[in-house]
């Protein structure tokens, strides 16, 4: 009797311990096609996202110069106009982060600063320079520098990076979504993300 029930717990034993066995090599390879998925998508939205725009600007640009001692000015003056292009970008494959297999955490270490390219096309008009003061390449090297500046300024006053703020969170809402059907967790800044909403809370860092 004492063998038959030292059989039956041996049994017993062996069953679970194969069971057991399962159980964890199931989970390992879970984990490994859940790390694979993130890994892809990842690589996915690893691209520059961009935001188009456009401005104009009309600039008058007037430059003198005193001669002989200061005894006479002699003066130059042109009417600039510029016909700028606009692109905000995130280039999304220098995301940096870590994927954490023991917490089944995502977690983003950092996000890329934006991208500002500036492309101006310039239209000269009414250009008057006297024979003492001509036009030079610093002339317009310094028309180039204070339409950028200006540029700058109107683009910080439009909803031109907010909106590349828009299309990044887009873009990161991916992650979120995907961890979250896995059952990992996204975490930026060590903080966990635990609502799509709060993903705007970016914007505020961002900025």
């Amino acid at each position: 009797m004492r063998k038959i029930l030292f059989g039956v717990i041996l049994t017993l034993v062996v069953v679970f311990a194969f069971r057991y066995c399962d159980d964890k090599q199931e989970d390992k390879i879970v984990l490994k096609e859940s790390t694979a998925l993130i890994q892809e998508q990842i690589k996915n939205v690893g691209k520059l996202v961009v935001t188009e725009g456009h401005f104009s600007e009309v600039f008058t640009y007037k430059n003198s110069k005193g001669v002989f001692g200061d005894l006479i000015s002699a003066e130059k003056k042109a009417v600039v106009i510029v016909n700028a292009d606009v692109t905000i970008g995130y280039d999304l494959s220098k995301i940096e982060y870590k994927i954490d297999e023991a917490t089944k955490t995502l977690k983003i270490l950092s996000i890329p600063k934006e991208e500002i390219k500036i492309s101006p096309d310039f239209e000269y008009y009414d250009m008057q320079a006297d024979y003492l003061n001509p036009f030079e390449a610093k002339d317009y090297n310094s028309i180039k520098e204070t339409v950028n500046k200006s540029l700058m300024k109107k683009i910080e006053a439009s909803d031109l990076k907010s909106n590349a703020q828009n299309r990044l969170i887009s873009e990161l809402s991916k992650f979120f979504m995907l961890t979250n059907s896995l059952g990992w967790t996204l975490e930026y800044n060590q903080s966990p993300i635990s609502e799509l909403s709060e993903l705007n809370n970016l914007k505020r860092i961002l900025d």
